[in-house]
């Protein structure tokens, strides 16, 4: 018989590999802390490197908030989803 493990790779114990293992308090952490560093760094006349700095916060801000509303979706969804197969016992 043919190997058909491109059909549904989940059925064969292949699992996806998490994007990204950093926690969405470890995100807004360093969200938080780009801002400061950046503030701190135009303080002190670090103009061009303060503006590198500070413009890591937003993305790292809206990585955070991406993770934990779809966490909290994903939480959601497993407490109201059936799998389909209903048992009569």
């Amino acid at each position: 018989m043919e190997n058909l493990n491109f059909i549904d790779p989940l059925l064969h114990g292949v699992t996806p590999a998490s994007a990204s293992k950093l926690s969405v308090k470890n995100l807004v952490c360093a969200g938080i802390g780009a801002l400061v560093a950046g503030a701190v760094l135009k303080k002190t006349g670090h103009n061009k490197t303060a503006a590198v700095v500070g413009s890591l916060a937003l993305p790292l801000l809206t990585t955070a908030c991406y993770k934990q509303i779809s966490k909290s979706y994903k939480a959601k969804k497993e407490h109201t989803h059936s799998s389909g197969i209903e048992y009569n016992h």
